[in-house]
């Protein structure tokens, strides 16, 4: 009876029901679809497994398309960590006016999220053959951009164009860590003489570099991923491994799914590995700035 009546006043754990949406999207559109192509993967076109689309995937073209696309995320992911960190700097630590900060922190929220296909345009626009900062150099100053070499629609190209909503992101998180710096350790480096590189060498830096670090892979995967602003600004002159898995997914001469799903894979694997040590380095960077 006593057991009974305990069980009676058991709250309704009424916490979890607002959880079910998330779990079931995660379910849905992420793991399913993963387990799908991680299967795919092992099959050929009867459905027998087979190891023949992992092996495919070291064929030069293959190669050349993930190395493109390493180099180009690594480009865009410490440019954009670089810029990103001294313009959160400015804004957190550098005496700017207050009304800068919140202008930059909503500036960064919707630059972060805006990519694919109108990014993709919007720099077309700007920057493309007849674009509009393109037109204005040649009108008013003489100077032809793409005759000096530049080229949108090129590896440069499309880094410069990954730096749109990379450095906002790098500013968004790497602003709280920015915040975790104690006063009191400038104030003690201060009185124990220390300058102003001192303290940053010895003190601010080993404490966000694992932040710091954490950000430029979570940048380096977030660019890896990245094909609906890579296959509308540059279609197929560029071979990165996203385009030429939408070949193998949905085009009409290169039509392989099961290579797809083991491109895919492989993608996996590489963006994986780069979150899993970004939360690992974040755990880490925490633990001083709580």
């Amino acid at each position: 009876m006593i057991a009974g009546a305990g069980q009676a006043k058991r709250p309704l754990p009424l916490a979890w029901i607002g959880l079910i949406p998330f779990f079931a999207f995660a379910v849905l559109f992420m793991l399913l679809p993963a387990a799908y192509l991680v299967i795919g993967s092992f099959q050929d076109t009867a459905g027998n497994f087979t190891l023949d689309n992992l092996a495919r995937l070291f064929q030069p073209n293959i190669l050349s398309a993930y190395w493109i696309s390493i180099r180009i995320s690594a480009a865009s992911a410490m440019l954009g960590a670089l810029l990103g960190f001294f313009l959160a700097y400015a804004a957190v630590l550098g005496g700017l006016p207050a009304w800068i900060r919140p202008t930059l922190m909503t500036f960064s929220g919707v630059a972060s999220n805006f990519a694919g296909i109108p990014l993709a345009f919007a720099f077309l626009a700007t920057l493309g053959r007849t674009g509009l900062v393109t037109w204005l150099l040649a009108t008013y100053f003489g100077f032809n951009l793409y005759a000096a070499g530049f080229n949108l629609l090129s590896f440069w190209g499309l880094t410069l164009t990954y730096l749109y909503f990379q450095i906002p992101l790098m500013v968004l998180i790497l602003t709280p860590a920015l915040d975790g710096l104690k006063r009191e350790w400038r104030e003690a480096s201060e009185i124990l003489g220390a300058s102003r590189w001192q303290y940053w060498r010895h003190v601010a830096l080993p404490v966000l570099w694992p932040s710091i670090l954490g950000t430029t892979l979570l940048l380096f995967a977030n660019s890896f991923g990245a094909v609906a602003t890579a296959y509308a600004l540059t279609g197929s002159s560029l071979n990165i491994v996203t385009i030429l898995l939408y070949a193998q997914i949905r085009g009409d001469v290169l039509h392989d799914p099961h290579l797809g799903y083991a491109l895919a894979l492989g993608m996996i694997v590489i963006t994986g590995l780069s979150n899993g040590v970004y939360l690992w380095l974040r755990a880490r960077s925490e633990r001083w700035l709580r």
